[in-house]
């Protein structure tokens, strides 16, 4: 695993934001942008804690709204590419698997279950029905192999979702290592080298962590699978997580922290 390019550090930052889960929610995010157009500032950082596509309606258009304020920012405050983070949720995960779907053992029963999972409605904003992929899944590594091919095309016929692809991150923390940014969780007993793929699918009891992982004081998420209705932040607690169920709400948290890990705000869209 190459470590170096899975993590980012924040260098020098004013402040950090952090978008949680957004799943595809498109009306939800351009609130969120708005909002943070208005009120970001000349050193701040911006960390997307993963699960942008996936789940909801409008995967693809939610990401190039995404990508949109990405270089709406870059070019308003002058700022250099490794102050805007995208994190690998679960979702961008297993789209990523799918776009080598032909080195998959078993093809079909991938599928399967990644639709299960919220995948199809990502690709379904990409031109394809269910139906048609399972089929394709079921007709042979040749047959997969020209599908991928086509996908990746209609991939880079989106400006920078190929390039949203390839560089998604597994983790980012500020340069005091006091504050630390994961899509779902890590494993305590681990350090962040060998924490495989505990990022995005998360580990057992991660929400009840009450003492510091490692140096990091604060340690924000971007997503949760408990359904609850209520956002579950303490300013006294390691863990911060900025989701909230039922999806059908289409609610997106998120928060404004300090290097060394204080709350300064916490919201959602309007």
């Amino acid at each position: 695993m190459n470590n170096i390019g899975n993590f980012v550090e924040l260098k020098k930052s004013g402040k950090i934001w952090a978008i949680g889960s957004i799943h595809s929610s498109l009306k939800s995010f351009d609130s969120i942008k708005k909002y943070i157009l208005k009120n970001f500032d000349y050193g701040d950082k911006l960390v997307f804690l993963g699960n942008i596509i996936g789940l909801g309606d409008s995967p693809k258009e939610t990401l190039s709204s995404v990508i949109d304020l990405r270089f709406n920012l870059m070019s308003k405050f002058k700022i250099k590419p490794d102050s805007i983070v995208f994190l690998r949720g679960a979702q961008e995960e297993m789209f990523s698997k799918l776009l080598q779907l032909q080195l998959a053992p078993n093809p079909r029963e991938i599928v399967d279950w990644m639709f299960e999972h919220g995948v199809n409605k990502t690709i379904k904003s990409y031109g394809f029905s269910e139906n048609e992929v399972r089929n394709i899944a079921s007709s042979g590594t040749i047959n997969i192999s020209k599908w991928t091919s086509n996908l990746n095309r209609i991939l880079q016929m989106n400006p920078g979702h190929t390039q949203y692809f390839l560089n998604l991150k597994h983790a980012a923390y500020s340069h005091t290592k006091k504050i630390l940014f994961v899509n779902r969780g890590v494993d305590i007993t681990r350090p962040l080298s060998a924490q495989n793929d505990c990022f995005w699918w998360g580990y057992q009891n991660f929400s009840k962590i009450d003492e510091p992982y490692k140096t990091f004081v604060r340690i924000v998420r971007g997503y949760e699978s408990k359904h609850t209705n209520h956002l579950k932040v303490s300013k006294n607690k390691v863990v911060c997580t900025l989701f909230k169920q039922p999806l059908s709400n289409n609610s997106i948290l998120c928060g404004v922290f300090t290097e060394n890990g204080e709350i300064l705000d916490l919201f959602e869209n309007n």
